[in-house]
């Protein structure tokens, strides 16, 4: 998988807001940022059918435009998940606790809009669906990544990701 800089903007229903946090590798607006540098997921609630079922969505930010972190382009857009085998991708590097929080709360089949951020033309550019529920994030253990975290142990991982699929 590509070591990108993605974000997770968690879900805010009507009563939740989600906080603007920083994510370990990207940059954020209004403090959010997706996937490596410090974004916390946000999460929202949609109407289908007129109201009768109600259904969440998420909120992943994601740079689609070159960034270095630790000499490693952290760049992932929309058109870089289309190029994944499967238009699959596991969404990691998130170095935030409500943003990994939120991540380990969404589940099997919810949507999630891949929104642009830090870029010139920001805003939602596709919609995903959750394929996999939490797993350990592999890049918290290599030490070239620039999402490792030496104080996270592999007996019990600070940080966790998702896998996604675009559809």
């Amino acid at each position: 998988m590509p070591k990108s800089q993605k974000r997770l903007t968690g879900a805010a229903g009507s009563d939740k807001k989600g906080p603007s946090g920083k994510r370990t590798k990207t940059g954020n607006p209004d403090g959010a940022s997706a996937k490596m540098e410090n974004s916390s997921p946000q999460k929202t609630s949609a109407s289908k059918n007129c109201g009768k079922n109600s259904s969440s969505h998420w909120l992943m930010k994601s740079e689609p435009e070159s960034r270095l972190e630790k000499g490693v382009d952290v760049k992932f857009g929309i058109e870089d998940l289309k190029a994944q085998p499967n238009q699959t991708t596991c969404w990691d590097g998130v170095r935030n606790y409500q943003a990994r929080n939120f991540l380990r709360a969404m589940k099997l089949e919810e949507e999630a809009f891949f929104y642009h951020s830090n870029c010139k033309d920001p805003g939602i550019a596709g919609l995903m669906k959750i394929v996999k529920e939490a797993y350990p994030d592999h890049t918290q253990f290599e030490k070239n990544s620039p999402h490792y975290d030496p104080s996270s142990k592999k007996d019990n991982p600070k940080w966790s990701m998702k896998s996604l699929i675009l559809f």
